[in-house]
């Protein structure tokens, strides 16, 4: 069976082919700019403008034919409404045109069940840290739960926001990473750890309003202390859900996952607490088809279809809002 996967979700456009057995094809265009943050008109826009040339690209990399396709999963939630709405129309689109049938796919899930399926672990409790999404995620009683959560706003988002304040563009958390390198000095920043959750807006506001026009203090002080600061908050509330729900495997999730700072204290702490880690390839953990293709592939062979008149999007769907029927 071949599954067309179409990630829409926000700044990534993506198309790729999953056969069973492996991913045949991973494409994906993203929408940034050189300074500022992202505006959901112009985002809408350029999915539009790619996805016919990602797909012949995708179809052409997996060696196929559109008329090969058996099953399209899509991102159907949570995201950026305008972003969505495109990859659901591109969806139906496809579906009507083939007749084969929809999946709808929870992009936080998705995150997950990519890590799970590379990893092969049973039954991993996610970190999963991307740009509006910072939970900690496990499964419990046919859902997959959320043990911790940011109470405000996504890491990735309090990132981008930090680089929009130092002149950095978007996306901000790989520049955030380079400048940290150059740091000299570690600087005392608010711990905002709440029982099992997090908080970025306070600590934001004490960079804006504290730190930039103190001359004393350096661009690249300020990254590397956001980083060792903000990602200690992750670990600390992964380490608490590891010790409460007693399992023994970690695997990371989500854009803000590429950071090899985060990378390293999660491995760490693996090792510290003696449990399995696992971190996909980047390409898996930036927003990808490939991982909704995947997730779409299990949800389908469990009985989970529609056709294009009652596909939907939903940008609010939480994570432990979906029943879990093909664990």
């Amino acid at each position: 069976m071949i599954v067309l996967g179409i990630e829409s979700t926000a700044h990534t456009f993506g198309i790729a082919i999953f056969d069973g057995k492996k991913v045949r094809s991973n494409i994906k265009d993203v929408y940034k700019t050189l300074q500022g943050g992202l505006i959901p008109r112009e985002m809408a826009n350029h999915h539009i403008e790619v996805c016919y040339e990602l797909l012949e690209r995708a179809l052409k990399e997996s060696e196929l034919k559109l008329k090969d396709i058996d099953v399209v999963s899509y991102s159907a939630s949570p995201g950026i409404g305008h972003s969505l709405r495109i990859g659901l129309l591109f969806a139906k689109i496809i579906s009507e045109k083939i007749k084969v049938p929809l999946v709808p796919v929870n992009h936080c899930i998705a995150h997950l069940e990519v890590g799970k399926y590379f990893s092969e672990f049973e039954n991993p409790l996610l970190l999963y840290a991307s740009g509006a999404n910072t939970q900690i995620i496990a499964f419990n009683n046919g859902r997959y739960r959320v043990f911790g959560e940011t109470l405000d706003t996504g890491i990735g988002n309090f990132l981008d926001s930090l680089g929009y304040l130092l002149g950095f563009g978007f996306p901000g958390g790989p520049k955030i990473y380079e400048e940290s390198l150059k740091a000299q000095n570690f600087i005392k920043l608010p711990y905002s750890v709440k029982g099992m959750d997090v908080s970025f807006s306070g600590i934001l506001t004490y960079i804006r309003t504290r730190l930039l026009n103190d001359p004393s203090v350096t661009k690249a002080d300020i990254c590397y202390s956001i980083q060792e600061t903000v990602y200690s908050m992750l670990l600390e509330v992964t380490e608490r859900a590891i010790a409460h729900t007693g399992i023994k495997e970690l695997v990371l999730g989500g854009g803000v996952a590429m950071n090899k700072r985060l990378q390293e204290m999660s491995k760490k702490l693996c090792e510290d607490l003696n449990i399995k880690y696992f971190c996909p390839e980047g390409q898996y953990l930036m927003d990808n088809a490939g991982m909704i293709a995947i997730l779409g592939y299990k949800m389908y062979k469990s009985g989970i279809k529609m056709d294009a008149k009652h596909a939907y999007m939903d940008p609010y769907e939480r994570t432990d809002d979906v029943d879990v029927t093909w664990k």
